[in-house]
């Protein structure tokens, strides 16, 4: 936890947008793996990576989200290793690196994949993403607590502050994950099995993600991560579009941040003027 308190003690850190859309607009071919060009186009994912710093991201990802041995194939540790090393190249002293690792794919409860496999998945992708200099590890876009604590644990085993994000958009009131979980479940569960932060991701707009941001603060007490999507993810013909301004966006900057943010960015569907109009909100309501 040490190494967040001293990121935090400025105040809320803007992270970044989404990836896999800034890729497609750089030629990513649908059914492509992004993370295959960290060795393919490393060009064009440091592009990616140095367009969010040049907008004011202090944190941002690396391109290794599905670079688990389960949900594809190849030299997953030059991936791994290859999306931490561009993403620093691009962060050079201005922002913090923290590596993606995403879900599987496979769903536990159902028996799909067994956990022992899960956990050496997790655990080979963790090491390499530390071992290429990582700052900090998020865990992201979880709906299973079982599925998150495996990937927690093999995290944790690196030594690297571990941040673990889960997308809720399910129920009622889109506060529970796929799997059903409340903030409440998730912040107790992730609390228990170390994570250093927890937060959400992906699943819904911005005009959701205050109430669940409040809730994982309340039950957690850690620093919580917030990178809504752009919007409510639509189908528009055979294109998945959100429709959300970034001047939309940046207007729950406030309700964010009083909400109990530490980290906040965008997800899918967004762009360097969502990081920009951020930043501008930030500087504005100082």
């Amino acid at each position: 936890m040490s190494r967040l308190v001293d990121w935090l003690a400025g105040g809320l850190l803007i992270t970044d947008g989404a990836w896999g859309t800034e890729l497609q607009a750089r030629g990513l071919d649908p059914g492509v793996a992004p993370d295959t060009w960290n060795l393919t186009h490393p060009e064009r994912v440091e592009a990616v990576a140095r367009a969010y710093v040049d907008a004011g991201s202090q944190v941002i990802l690396t391109n290794t989200f599905r670079a688990n041995a389960v949900a594809m194939e190849g030299d997953l540790e030059a991936i791994n290793r290859a999306g931490v090393a561009i993403s620093k190249r691009a962060a050079g002293a201005g922002a913090l690196v923290f590596a993606s690792i995403g879900p599987t794919g496979k769903m536990l409860m159902a028996g799909e994949i067994d956990e022992e496999r899960v956990a050496d998945a997790f655990a080979a992708q963790a090491a390499a993403l530390a071992a290429a200099g990582a700052d900090a590890l998020l865990v992201e876009t979880m709906s299973d607590i079982e599925e998150a604590r495996l990937a927690v644990a093999a995290a944790k085993s690196t030594g690297l502050p571990v941040i673990v994000s889960f997308a809720f958009d399910s129920g009622k009131n889109r506060d529970r994950t796929m799997m059903g979980a409340t903030p409440e479940a998730v912040a107790t569960a992730m609390l228990k099995a170390g994570a250093d932060a927890v937060g959400a991701n992906c699943g819904v707009g911005v005009e959701y993600a205050a109430p669940v941001c409040r809730r994982l603060r309340a039950a957690s007490g850690l620093p919580i991560w917030i990178k809504p999507n752009a919007g409510l993810p639509q189908m528009n013909g055979s294109a998945i579009t959100y429709g959300t301004s970034a001047e939309f966006f940046a207007s729950h900057y406030a309700a964010l941040r009083d909400a109990g943010a530490s980290f906040l960015g965008c997800c899918c569907g967004s762009t360097p003027a969502f990081i920009r109009a951020l930043v501008s909100a930030r500087s504005a309501s100082s």
